[in-house]
């Protein structure tokens, strides 16, 4: 009886977001602000229940995520009540309400006789819309279980990971990745490579934002990736344990702990995991002479990976009173690695003769430590988002690598590099009036990379000696200021931000000094309009750039093959983009559709290319391919994408997303071409005048089998893709999950299938110099890793699984980035 009246109450809470419709205006607004009586914490989504004692009627509404209320209503006298699930209702005396009303803080107390019989509270949507952008709510997706940080992002609507780790969004790799709103070194020195260390569990939700307010860094054209860690909540000591098992192999462990009470919050998360997988590289490369086939090499390549590490962080915030609280953060990561790539090498002359054979073996290992500190002042003035907040953030890495290669000609080498990074930052928000907001703050951050790169080797090039050692500092300071408010159905959020740039780079083998120093000014501006309760546009326009990586300006280069070789540049200046976004969504019913056309103008674009070499191997001269980063002329890019959710019931639910983009690039690369032999330079001159179109999509269906089974498939396609070097062929591959709850709904078992079809390979066609005139054309086929299937249990102790959660749907958000 007590289940069948909690669906009872769960069906009526819902009908009152529809109690206030557009076209009633009555004039008086009563307002307020309900929190957690032990906590202080806002309670979003509980209910405010009002009935007019004269005619009965009932309306009411919902709180923010703030906690806070304001609803419209008509004179009279009322009963309110206000309600949450497993907190005890409060019914307030009547109230006689003739104009304006506060009705202040309102607490609520935790009813523990009925937390055991909450029994069916809905799930939080996975896909949550804002008004500058979308939340992908991980603890939802069954198909990341046992996965890493990379897996997350490769489920995220916009968002694609490709065969080498990186990262792009709506097609574009010019994307910022944070964590929990700042640089981190949980990015790793490398970037890809860290993010496949850290484990899925660890994160709550990631942040898509491709309209990012002046409070954001500048950095990314395409928008920034915001990934937030999970930090406990909930009162009390509780916590869970994750283990998965998985082959290829996959061993994983990890423990959340947290313990709240009125003055202190401890939070921890500690994992083990030993992961291998198998990955295959083949390459056939086909060398013209005057258009007419020389010789042709394949080069079939088994990589075998293996990686096991310890992360772990600990949290303590402490409550200074009921306005401020202290928080510091430790992260420590130990990894260790080790690489086995076995590269099959065969040449043949054109009559398919076979000239020679051999087997080039590079075992690399790898020692990974991370250390970062994090402190954090958050001081709230009052309860209307008066707030400062002030963060100190230190960060260290050091990476390790030494491989040795077996070949006709054996070599060694190694590479140290060490990064240190130390962020300075502060905000502050004034709230002016009931609907507007200023902010102001600053950010300085500041970094210092030192790497070390070694090759020893008998027979090398001598004018093709890879070795350096580099000397990286970077220093950006920043200020930023942003106005919103809101006006009826109608908001805006205008922002500036200034980013002082000083960069130094030093090749001390070479002797060679680059600095680099730039200002610049990012204009923001964000608009939003509520046609309905349902249906709202947004506009946004940006101006971002990108500054390369220092894994970009790493002369660096990947001796795994001899003839297909990447490397760095160092002399790469950053690319500003101008990117504006027109988004509308619209709900009907139990279908939500958000949809956005955008477009995009790079100038000074960074762009990877492939050249040509003339090189010395086993004492023959051959053509090397190198792919680099250089700085071309301009690019466009437009596209629209949508996101669709659709829930059938409580048991069936669909989701999908589509994007569509073009682009169009402009420019020419001069290089030289040295012949070994006769010392003759020869000049090349590129054309990358491009034009074409790609597109991928993405289907989620997640439905509940018999006995409560939980179900989940997702599928992906990657069209077909090409420019002035390249044709990528399209790409299909899909998930299965099941989930089902044990043990009283304590725990969760999860068997993940990743890549049901073995199907996600990545193929290439490039060609060097050009695709006009070409000297080398390369058929490449990548797959980082097999299918993989995993089981993972999940074991909660002391809190339940859906406590405190609430359907909410998606919704926008009219408040720029969510505080106003």
């Amino acid at each position: 009886m007590k289940k069948i009246t909690l669906l009872l109450f769960c069906f009526l809470t819902s009908t009152f977001l529809l109690a206030q419709k557009p076209g009633n205006k009555p004039g008086i607004t009563i307002s307020g602000k309900v929190v957690d009586a032990k906590t202080n914490q806002p309670l979003e989504y509980a209910t405010i229940v009002l009935k007019n004692t004269k005619t009965q009627k009932i309306s009411g509404g919902i709180t923010n995520e703030k906690g806070t209320f304001s609803l419209q209503i008509q004179k009279g006298n009322y009963e309110i009540s206000v309600e949450f699930i497993s907190f005890k209702t409060i019914k307030l005396p009547t109230q006689s309400i003739t104009s304006n009303k506060n009705l202040g803080t309102i607490k609520l107390e935790e009813d523990a006789s009925s937390l055991d019989e909450v029994v069916v509270i809905a799930e939080k949507s996975t896909v949550d819309i804002r008004l500058d952008k979308k939340i992908y709510n991980v603890g939802k997706d069954m198909t990341v279980k046992g996965g890493t940080a990379s897996d997350v992002l490769d489920n995220v609507p916009s968002v694609d990971v490709d065969a080498e780790g990186t990262v792009s969004l709506r097609g574009s790799e010019n994307v910022r990745i944070l964590i929990d709103g700042k640089p981190s070194a949980l990015v790793g020195l490398s970037g890809t490579d860290a993010l496949r260390q850290l484990p899925s569990d660890a994160i709550e939700r990631v942040e898509v934002i491709t309209s990012p307010s002046a409070r954001y860094d500048s950095e990314g054209t395409a928008g920034i990736l915001n990934i937030i860690l999970r930090k406990g909540k909930a009162s009390g000591f509780n916590g869970s344990v994750n283990v998965t098992v998985g082959d290829p192999k996959n061993y994983q462990g990890a423990v959340n702990l947290n313990l709240r009470t009125k003055k202190v919050n401890i939070f921890s998360n500690f994992g083990y995991s030993d992961r291998g997988g198998p990955g295959v590289w083949n390459s056939d490369v086909t060398y013209l002479s005057n258009g007419i086939i020389d010789s042709t090499r394949i080069e079939n390549r088994d990589n075998d990976r293996f990686r096991k590490g310890f992360n772990g962080s600990f949290g303590l915030e402490y409550f200074l009173n009921k306005k401020s609280s202290i928080t510091g953060t430790v992260f420590l990561r130990d990894t260790n690695g080790n690489n086995i790539s076995t590269n099959n090498i065969s040449s043949y002359n054109p009559s398919n003769v076979n000239l020679y054979n051999s087997t080039r073996i590079q075992d690399e290992g790898e020692v990974d430590k991370t250390f970062q500190f994090s402190l954090n002042y958050t001081n709230n003035f009052n309860k209307d988002g008066h707030k400062l907040t002030l963060d100190f953030q230190h960060s260290s890495s050091k990476e390790n690598e030494d491989a040795d290669i077996i070949d006709i000609n054996p070599e060694t080498n190694s590479t140290d590099e060490h990064s240190l990074r130390n962020l300075f930052q502060a905000d502050y928000i004034l709230p002016i009036g009931k609907n507007s907001q200023f902010e102001a703050g600053y950010r300085g951050n500041f970094e210092d990379l030192t790497s070390d790169y070694l090759v020893i080797a008998a027979n090398l090039d001598p004018r093709y000696n890879p070795s350096n050692n580099l000397e990286f500092t970077q220093n950006v300071n920043a200020f930023y200021t942003q106005f919103g408010s809101k006006i009826n159905k109608f908001s805006y959020l205008l922002g500036l931000r200034t980013e002082i740039t000083d960069i130094d780079i030093k090749l001390l083998n070479t002797n060679e000094d680059y600095t680099k120093k730039y200002t610049n000014l990012f204009p923001t501006v964000n608009f939003g309009y509520e046609l309905t309760e349902d249906q709202s546009f947004t506009i946004g326009y940006s101006k971002r750039l990108r500054r390369p990586r220092s894994r970009y300006l790493n002369p660096f280069e990947n001796r795994t093959s001899e003839t297909i070789i990447s490397k760095g540049n160092v002399d790469l200046d950053p690319t500003y983009t101008n990117s504006f976004d027109l988004g509308y969504l619209n709900k009907w019913g139990k279908f939500t559709l958000n949809s956005s056309i955008y477009y995009q103008h790079s100038t000074n674009n960074i762009a990877r290319v492939n050249s040509q070499e003339v090189r010395l191997v086993n004492g023959k001269e051959t053509n090397i391919l190198v792919r680099q980063p250089i700085n071309l002329s301009s690019e466009d890019r437009s596209g629209f994408e949508f996101t669709a959710n659709y829930n059938v019931s409580r048991k069936v639910r669909f989701s999908g997303s589509f994007n569509f983009y073009q682009f169009e690039t402009q420019g020419e690369y001069t290089y030289n071409v040295t012949d070994p032999t006769t010392n003759v330079v020869t000049p090349i001159t590129q054309n990358f005048d491009t034009k074409n179109n790609s597109w991928f999509t993405r289907f989620d269906a997640k439905i509940t089998l018999p006995w409560d089974i939980q179900s989940q498939t997702r599928i992906f396609y990657r069209g077909p893709k090409s420019d002035a070097q390249s044709d990528v062929k399209g790409i299909l591959s899909a998930n299965l999950a099941f989930s089902k709850d044990i043990l009283k709904d304590k725990a969760t078992l999860v068997l993940n299938v990743s890549d049901v079809f073995n199907s996600r390979k990545y193929q290439v066609l490039s060609y060097a110099p050009s695709r006009e005139n070409p000297t080398n054309i390369t058929d490449q086929t990548f797959q980082r890793r097999i299918r993989q299937v995993s089981l993972n249990f999940s074991y909660r102790f002391n809190q339940k699984k859906n406590q405190r959660k609430r359907n909410t749907g998606p919704r926008e958000d009219t408040g720029g980035d969510g505080d106003f």
